[in-house]
């Protein structure tokens, strides 16, 4: 299915970019499909589990961005794709076998550094950031990571104040001037939410 539309969802850690991706999604059904940035984490199976703790998982370096790129490639072009399975208990690539996403009308890609990489920024139709305070984004991480991902408090709170904030800053703050629409608190913030399905929908029919 040529003449897809896919929307680039960037913000900080604990932004509510996922949540606004999963609103959308939730909108539009079987017709919209999401690609997770965090699926991409590069495979690190000559490792050990204390080495791969110490990995800067918030740099661009991170990341297999090369196939994130044509697997985005091949949903655009109307073809199903197949992605990793990252597990965050390990801090690496799962041994489940790759995912398929199928190429639906909409897709949804959700990371925090997207707009980082000129070649996924291209390949996206509407660009949407979500900037939220830093306090608000430092508890969801927490949360997150403490009751999902089964890490200890200290381990949250140091890996923030080494990576996550000064990634954010170098890596993420600077490029929000690349969004089409910038939106407050995510998901949470019903109006702008309901601007960008609009958006989506005012885009599919014109095709």
């Amino acid at each position: 299915m040529a003449g897809n539309i896919v929307i680039g969802i960037c913000g900080g850690s604990g932004s509510g970019k996922s949540t606004l991706a999963r609103k959308i999604k939730d909108e539009f059904g079987d017709k919209a499909s999401i690609v997770s940035m965090d699926s991409f984490y590069k495979f690190q199976p000559d490792t050990t589990y204390e080495e791969r703790t110490k990995t800067n998982y918030d740099h661009p370096d991170a990341f297999d961005t090369d196939i994130m790129i044509e697997c985005v490639k091949e949903l655009k072009s109307g073809k199903d794709t197949k992605i990793p399975v990252y597990d965050f208990t390990i801090h690496n690539r799962s041994s489940q076998p790759w995912e398929t996403v199928k190429a639906t009308p909409v897709i949804i890609l959700d990371g925090i550094l997207l707009f980082a990489f000129p070649q996924l920024v291209e390949l996206m139709d509407i660009k949407v950031f979500v900037d939220t305070d830093a306090d608000v984004r430092i508890l969801r991480r927490v949360h997150r990571d403490v009751i999902k991902r089964g890490r200890s408090v200290e381990s949250v709170i140091d890996q923030y104040l080494n990576t996550v904030k000064p990634m954010h800053e170098a890596y993420v703050e600077p490029y929000k001037k690349l969004a089409d629409v910038i939106i407050p608190e995510g998901a949470h913030n019903s109006v702008a939410r309901e601007m960008v399905i609009s958006l989506i929908k005012e885009r599919l029919n014109k095709q």
